[in-house]
């Protein structure tokens, strides 16, 4: 197992990294392009609906994205479409503080379904919109999510007593969430001090939190931090109440493509909301 995650993980690093770094902006439209789709093909497969089968959730939303792609819908206004779909994620996680498992199965397979299409559209705007803020405020947002969920792991593993969701994450203890925050913070200090020293083709999420004061720092990167837990136990409660382990097999060793940037649909838009004034 660990040997199929690490070649996984290295295919991916060969297919992503060209795409966040190179200069024009098609390479990364393509890659969320088809991370959109086959993201859509996984949510269709748990929210089944009698009208639109899972190949066609997904080619529907490859439509759309590539829709958007063209005419450049997204690229008008995008810290108010961030705002508008952070205001969709806060209905999701009410839904998950509140409902549960049984309450999200007793929701129809049409509304889940055009649920998951505005969270994979509007994942698709902000990945791109957050691409066009520069490649390293980009990178500087995942890595924050990756350092969260790392920080999570280990700390968890070695401290973690309170969990923090049993029914939807058994998993997921308060100590590794706190861990996971700690860490991001401690990350975000480093990063804000190298990045004084250079010149960035463009300003990471922390360094711009970091000049808006101590307080703006702690905070926003803990909203952040917060965010990302929340995209991961909301797929979770998904995936229990469609009875899936995974979101599918698509990335051996890893799961499916939800699996792996569930902790980023939230966040990304957060980030640019912050970086926009917005909030």
């Amino acid at each position: 197992m660990l040997k199929q995650r690490v070649i996984t993980a290295l295919v991916l690093l060969l297919i992503c990294l060209p795409a966040l770094t190179t200069q024009s902006a098609w390479p990364f439209l393509a890659l969320t392009w088809i991370m959109s789709t086959l993201a859509a093909w996984e949510w269709a497969r748990m929210n089944t609906s009698t009208f639109l089968k899972p190949p066609l959730f997904a080619l529907l939303t490859l439509a759309l994205c590539a829709l958007d792609g063209f005419f450049a819908w997204s690229g008008f206004h995008a810290e108010f479409q961030a705002l508008g779909l952070i205001l969709v994620w806060l209905v999701f996680f009410a839904m998950v503080l509140k409902w549960g498992i049984e309450g999200w199965s007793a929701v129809s397979g049409g509304w889940r379904q055009l649920m998951g299409l505005i969270m994979l559209l509007g994942a698709w705007a902000s990945f791109n919109a957050a691409k066009v803020e520069g490649t390293h405020f980009l990178i500087s947002v995942l890595v924050l999510v990756w350092t969260a969920d790392i920080g999570a792991y280990f700390v968890g593993k070695a401290f973690g007593k309170t969990k923090l969701a049993p029914i939807v994450s058994p998993g997921k203890s308060r100590e590794g969430a706190l861990g996971g925050l700690v860490l991001v913070l401690l990350l975000g200090l480093i990063w804000a001090q190298i990045e004084s020293l250079s010149s960035p083709e463009s300003q990471s999420i922390y360094a711009f939190l970091w000049h808006k004061g101590p307080v703006h720092f702690v905070l926003g990167l803990s909203a952040l931090v917060a965010c990302s837990v929340l995209g991961d136990l909301f797929e979770s409660l998904v995936k229990r109440s469609a009875g899936f382990k995974d979101s599918s097999q698509l990335l051996p060793g890893h799961g499916g493509v939800l699996d792996r940037i569930d902790a980023l649909l939230p966040t990304v838009p957060l980030a640019l909301l912050l970086v926009h004034g917005v909030l």
